[in-house]
């Protein structure tokens, strides 16, 4: 085992030589058409981006189709060595195919490249040798040069295949940047887990499966007790005569009140303890902006309104139970 610091410099090293590659692909970029001209023609297509690769390439394929689809470019991963054994039929003749490889002249590329040509799609070469077999048969070069692995022997694919993924990585936000896809659209495609939630789900969707405790403000101290108890968000709405929400009564309310109050208990009503106009978000506010303010006011509760009238409560437990937090 290296010692603590020699660890900390080997991967300082590793770091620092991958982040000098992006570099390197970002400069090459302004020295060729064939990226821009290769996002104009996916944007045109009518069929699906391909993607294919061999070896740690085709991890990289494979995550550079999960961010297409999910940033609504629609795309599929074929395997190199797979597409020669039968799943080249998934290719439509309105596709186009990325092939990436480091080399560009692997055995299972140079099969397949041919075949590809029969089929008459078009070809974009991500590539770290722009002279290789590959380069030259595609219609668009994604030049991505490394002039050496981060691995001390120079056979490990690290840097090429960060570069790689980097560069795709531009070309996905590019094609979304182009297509004006909007958070939106993102939520729609990502409806599951913490991060649809965050932008999808709403302060109604949640509330509305809450008991909605309230008040008037005559209320008396024990009817207050009774309804912030019963339906255990702890708190309660007030009321006036019209129904418009003029305040809240929370259990800490209750707890100071009860301690500081000298007079007689019998004649506490809502409006002499209530807390004027709180803090209040609407049905159709994210879920993820009622945490944001809850934080930001160190409270677990909020009311909710809709069109400005009182809908009921939203609180800590329920961002909880959703993972929100």
């Amino acid at each position: 085992m290296k010692p603590q610091n020699e660890l900390n410099l080997l991967a300082k090293k590793v770091l620092q030589q991958e982040a000098e590659a992006i570099q390197g692909v970002a400069d090459a970029l302004a020295r060729t058409p064939d990226f821009a001209q290769c996002v104009e023609a996916i944007l045109s297509l009518r069929g699906r981006v391909v993607v294919t690769g061999i070896g740690k390439s085709a991890h990289i394929a494979a995550k550079m189709v999960a961010t297409f689809n999910s940033t609504g470019t629609p795309a599929l991963f074929m395997h190199a060595a797979d597409a020669i054994h039968g799943d080249l039929g998934m290719i439509q003749a309105e596709d186009f195919v990325i092939a990436i490889s480091k080399s560009g002249d692997t055995p299972e590329i140079k099969v397949l490249v041919p075949l590809l040509k029969r089929k008459g799609v078009p070809l974009a070469a991500l590539v770290s040798n722009a002279e290789s077999y590959l380069a030259v048969q595609a219609d668009y070069v994604l030049h991505a040069p490394v002039e050496r692995e981060a691995c001390p022997h120079n056979l490990a694919p690290t840097t090429s295949t960060t570069a790689a993924l980097a560069l795709g990585d531009a070309l996905a936000v590019c094609l979304l940047e182009c297509r004006d896809f909007s958070r939106q659209d993102f939520a729609r495609l990502h409806p599951g887990g913490t991060l649809g939630k965050q932008l999808y789900l709403k302060v109604g969707d949640l509330s509305r499966q809450n008991q909605q405790p309230r008040v008037v403000d005559t209320a008396p101290l024990k009817e207050i007790i009774l309804e912030i108890s019963g339906k255990r968000l702890g708190a309660t709405a007030v009321l006036d005569s019209d129904n418009a929400l003029i305040g809240i009564i929370t259990d800490g309310d209750l707890r100071r009140m009860l301690t500081t109050f000298e007079g007689r208990l019998e004649a506490v009503r809502a409006r002499d303890i209530l807390t004027p106009a709180p803090v209040t978000i609407d049905v159709d506010d994210f879920a993820a902006e009622a945490l944001t303010r809850m934080q930001d006011r160190n409270i677990t509760q909020l009311v909710v309104t809709e069109h400005g009238h009182f809908a009921g409560f939203i609180h800590l437990h329920d961002l909880l139970r959703e993972g929100l937090v």
